[in-house]
């Protein structure tokens, strides 16, 4: 197939991008790098099936029009703005992002009839309130702009396929990690711990650490949102993908850090956007997919571990 990944040179988008190649698909990327790095797909740049890397930015309707040219079967839709403090901080680009731009992308797909498969977020849920988990029926609760934005983005996409019968599919992955996710302040939880602890310096634990997550290796990430994107019995559904374990942060740090020393609370930056406790059932994918994790937490932190000790 022919096949576009917006956001393809950031951290997700890059292992999707290995997967469809392996898979034998013709990929063009579109990333602006606001997120994304040139160096995440260095190691596909002599493949044949890497059509094409644009740089350009999906608020951008003339660019998008012309990309669309190509007619794809699949747009893999992972652009858009992925910080929860910055969208508290600045509601207006994380909308523009993250809803503008998806309506964007749609009205392309719409012309082409090219399948999307939209890149949510576990953070437009409200808690788990029990050790079943947050189904796909489970409430939503927009309690940041950020969560706001990539409900409304939702919203359109499936307005498209009740209205034009547009194939698309809504994923909403839990806390993913894994190697090329960043260990700055704009990376995920476990990497920024990983690299700390290797460094021997603090890890930062906002709030009191029982908040809890699930947490999802990056491969096992990548292989869901793909297999999404080619099956026609995800058409018109949102669906989950998590390890079905949660973690306390607390925990989390003790089990990178191994030494409670190196662990520090500090005040929380965002405590009104703070959901306390996200653990995923992720069986409608294992209906519709036959998905299911293939890597414990422990096996993805050993290789994440491994890939950030040959970045420092």
């Amino acid at each position: 197939m022919k096949i576009l990944v917006t956001g393809g040179a950031g951290f997700i988008g890059r292992w999707v991008v290995k997967k469809l190649l392996e898979d034998g698909h013709e990929v063009w990327i579109l990333d602006n790098l606001s997120n994304g790095r040139r160096e995440n797909i260095d190691e596909f740049s002599c493949n044949p099936l890497l059509k094409d890397f644009i740089i350009g930015d999906i608020k951008d309707n003339e660019l998008l029009t012309d990309i669309f040219k190509n007619k794809f079967d699949i747009c893999y839709h992972l652009a858009a703005s992925i910080n929860v403090q910055d969208s508290i901080d600045d509601p207006k680009t994380t909308f523009y992002n993250d809803t503008v731009g998806t309506f964007n992308v749609l009205e392309q797909a719409r012309k082409h009839n090219t399948k999307i498969t939209f890149m949510s977020t576990c953070m437009v849920y409200d808690r788990a309130t029990d050790e079943s988990g947050i189904t796909e029926d489970h409430p939503t609760k927009p309690a940041s702009p950020y969560a706001g934005s990539k409900i409304a983005a939702e919203n359109m996409v499936l307005s498209y396929w009740y209205t034009y019968k547009l194939p698309v599919v809504v994923v909403r992955p839990f806390n993913t990690y894994g190697p090329f996710q960043k260990t700055n302040g704009e990376g995920g939880v476990v990497a920024i711990f990983i690299k700390n602890a290797l460094e021997g310096k603090t890890l930062n634990i906002y709030g009191d650490g029982t908040q809890t997550r699930d947490l999802l290796y990056v491969e096992d990430c990548a292989r869901f949102v793909v297999e999404a994107g080619y099956s026609d019995k995800t058409n018109g559904e949102i669906i989950n993908a998590g390890s079905g374990r949660d973690i306390s942060i607390n925990d989390l740090a003790l089990l990178i850090a191994k030494d409670e020393k190196l662990i520090k609370h500090v005040p929380h930056i965002h405590p009104q956007s703070e959901i306390q406790k996200l653990l995923c059932n992720y069986s409608k994918a294992e209906r519709l997919l036959g998905w299911k994790p293939q890597y414990t937490l422990e096996e993805g932190i050993k290789k994440t571990r491994e890939w950030i000790e040959t970045t420092i």
